[in-house]
């Protein structure tokens, strides 16, 4: 299972850790250094959600964003039913 939204299709991304040492120039230094520069990955907010779907319930893998856009509507919660003991 790909770490993806399957709304936008969001995935991981690759950047670089930049390590750097030294004072900066605006602070009275004499400016920062590159010491080190290694790779990374930058994780999407993935969460999995039960969605309506064509009047169905689904469970979908769906980043924050997305959520947050409301280009999803959550299944709504299931209620609790009691059931005597016989």
């Amino acid at each position: 299972m790909a770490r993806r939204c399957e709304i936008c299709g969001k995935g991981t991304r690759v950047g670089n850790n930049v390590s750097r040492r030294g004072l900066p120039k605006r602070k009275g230094g004499i400016g920062v250094k590159v010491t080190a520069k290694t790779k990374r990955k930058f994780k999407p907010n993935i969460q999995k959600v039960r969605v309506v779907v064509n009047g169905g319930v689904r469970r979908m893998r769906v980043c924050t964003k997305c959520l947050k856009r409301g280009l999803v509507q959550k299944a709504p919660r299931r209620s609790k039913v009691y059931t005597p003991q016989q």
